[in-house]
């Protein structure tokens, strides 16, 4: 068994934002070459968080910030007194900090429209950091 720890640094550019990092997540797994196992991911910070969503229409993206809008919409919290960004805390928690996906073939066993995306509810960020445990069998 073996166990690679790695991590994937993203720079947002708007104040909520979902991006993809699918493509940084492939070459983690490829330069670990685990053939079979998990790659585990876990977003840092209490206003980000993973999800794994489609990527062909960029509307999915828009619409999952509307509906986490109307679930926790910003403005009404208690917490927006001491800093201002209560909605971006629980649209965090709700989303969640992290995903697991199996590695088949040395490959992110993802489905077709399935990528992986950092979601910063309080951006923008000169950096986000994602880590990435990677365990399985060469």
């Amino acid at each position: 068994m073996q166990l690679t720890a790695g991590e994937i640094l993203v720079r947002t550019s708007q104040a909520r934002q979902l991006v993809d990092i699918t493509a940084a997540v492939r070459r983690q797994v490829a330069e670990a070459k685990v053939r079979e196992g998990l790659c585990a991911l876990y977003a840092q910070g209490a206003t980000a968080a993973l999800m794994i969503q489609e990527n062909a229409d960029p509307n999915v993206a828009l619409d999952v910030l509307d509906c986490l809008d109307e679930m926790a919409p910003p403005g009404r919290w208690r917490h927006d007194r001491v800093d201002d960004n209560a909605a971006a805390h629980i649209q965090a928690g709700i989303v969640g900090p992290s995903e697991t996906i199996p590695i088949r073939g040395g490959r992110l066993a993802l489905s077709t429209w399935q990528n992986v995306f950092l979601c910063d509810f309080d951006g923008p960020r000169s950096e986000r950091r994602v880590l990435v445990t990677i365990v399985g069998e060469q």
